[in-house]
């Protein structure tokens, strides 16, 4: 059994904290959903250290907007915005065949939370596991060449949550078709399908210098939440959105994961895997590092794509 990775960041660590002396100069980056949130953290960190980013969102104005405060915070122009809407596979499929040249960094961290309704896309699946792990995994796989191309290799980051802790992924009933719909628990089989999505590309595509990890943010008070009735995790353990996307930041760029891939962290150090759910909702359950779980989950992703 491989050691955990810990850093010298922890919990408090800030993005621009754990990329100090980092120099991402000629580096590209591409982040889904990173107009607000922990997206627009991450996207600043990076383009403060030379990365040119591409924010992949759904609405293009509100991309512009963050687009121009990061200029304006970093002194730099070295963000740009494309359409991508992770729910639509059309969506997915033009942003890919859009793209050209090289990327060095690819973090999946759109996502949206506990729908109190079921919906669906027109594929027919659930809105939150099509949004949060189907639309990564197309675009994941649909820039693998980009990846692969990358001097110096390559890193994909999926941002996954706590929320892995509500529930596998449920394979004979992906979209509800038979089991009463529940808001959290689509959200923790998303979230543990996120977490999959790292440790099977890593598998495939470590020998080509990608490599893949997921990553728990923390509480952080977003948009995320708005179904929910907002942020409910006690106040010592929230975090800023800077602090926040400290860990996507590491994953994404840090030296001290120079040939990492496969694992999942929280608080800038590789979580400890659960067998039971922890009262405090830390680290990870094993079913969703699971490489079993990674590789079949993988193959159902392509086949529902191929329908």
């Amino acid at each position: 059994m491989t050691e955990r990775i810990t850093t010298p960041f922890g919990f408090a660590s800030t993005a621009d904290e754990v990329l100090a002396g980092v120099d991402l100069t000629g580096k590209r980056a591409v982040i889904t959903g990173g107009a607000a949130g922990i997206g627009i953290e991450t996207a600043r960190a990076l383009a403060a250290v030379g990365a040119e980013v591409v924010l992949a969102v759904r609405r293009v104005p509100a991309g512009e907007q963050a687009a121009r405060d990061i200029a304006a915070s970093v002194g730099a122009e070295r963000v740009t915005v494309r359409e991508l809407d992770v729910a639509n596979q059309d969506s997915v499929r033009r942003f890919v065949a859009g793209w050209d040249g090289p990327l060095h960094i690819l973090i999946n961290n759109a996502g949206i939370m506990a729908l109190p309704e079921l919906e669906r896309t027109a594929e027919g699946w659930e809105m939150q596991f099509a949004t949060n792990f189907m639309g990564h995994y197309a675009l994941t796989v649909g820039l693998h060449d980009a990846l692969a191309a990358a001097a110096g290799g390559a890193r994909v980051v999926s941002v996954s949550s706590s929320g892995n802790l509500f529930s596998p992924v449920i394979f004979d009933d992906l979209h509800f078709a038979f089991r009463p719909y529940d808001p959290l628990s689509a959200y923790g089989q998303s979230k543990s399908a996120e977490a999959l999505l790292a440790v099977e590309a890593d598998r495939r595509w470590a020998g080509e210098g990608i490599h893949a990890n997921a990553l728990n943010p923390g509480a952080i008070a977003t948009g995320l939440q708005k179904h929910t009735g907002g942020l409910r995790t006690p106040k010592e353990r929230q975090k800023s959105p800077q602090q926040g996307a400290a860990t996507s930041v590491l994953l994404a760029a840090s030296p001290l994961l120079e040939g990492v891939g496969g694992r999942y962290f929280e608080d800038c150090a590789e979580a400890p895997v659960r067998t039971e759910r922890p009262a405090d909702y830390s680290g990870v359950a094993a079913y969703a590092v699971d490489p079993g779980n990674a590789e079949r989950l993988w193959n159902v992703a392509a086949d529902l794509i191929a329908r």
